[in-house]
């Protein structure tokens, strides 16, 4: 038994760890911090019986243009679960809360063109369509289709950023040292609200 639910912190280094199983595309850990900070509504996780994080989808909002939109950063499952609708569920549950927290007007992502497996889900399962074509936009020189899925987020004016923004600052420190506090991680977090 599988069950998807919303990714907490704790849950963070069991998703880069699947991250590193399952693709090539890897991010530091300030980066899951950076999406569970900002948008913590649309980050969800699959979790066995045994509470290990089998899977996971990463996403954001991108709101800097005319068009508020959800973008799928990572989406990965382990291939011991796959074949199980894990990733339709996760992805489902992320566009939901994009579309239903967010008002999203649609969603985006990118994906590998040889990844067949993972254009078969967008396309035939999910209902994205191919919007562009991006040359060389992985590490490897691969290039990417640029996916797109129209969403009933509300229609509306983009509108300036409010008169107050935030600056986060996070950060991760390995310990080094004796047995006792190997492989031991400190987290610093500071918030500046400006005015």
């Amino acid at each position: 038994m599988v069950c998807i639910r919303k990714a907490t912190v704790d849950d963070l280094l069991a998703m880069q760890e699947c991250n590193l199983f399952c693709l090539p595309e890897n991010y530091q850990m300030k980066y899951y911090f950076y999406h569970i900070l900002s948008w913590p509504q649309l980050l969800y996780v699959a979790e066995d019986y045994n509470g290990k994080i089998v899977g996971y989808v990463l996403a954001k909002m991108e709101e800097e243009t005319s068009e508020c939109h959800g973008h799928i950063t990572s989406l990965a499952v382990l291939r011991t679960h796959r074949k199980l609708g894990l990733a339709t569920k996760l992805m489902t549950a992320a566009q939901n809360a994009m579309e239903q927290v967010c008002e999203a007007e649609y969603v985006s992502l990118h994906v590998r063109k040889s990844n067949r497996a993972a254009f078969n889900l967008y396309t035939e399962t999910l209902g994205y369509k191919i919007h562009d074509v991006e040359a060389k936009y992985y590490a490897d020189g691969e290039d990417a289709y640029d996916m797109r899925k129209q969403l009933k987020g509300k229609k509306h004016q983009h509108q300036p950023p409010p008169s107050w923004w935030w600056v986060l600052f996070w950060g991760f420190e390995s310990r080094r040292g004796n047995e006792s506090n190997r492989g031991q991680r400190r987290v610093t977090v500071t918030v500046r609200f400006m005015l």
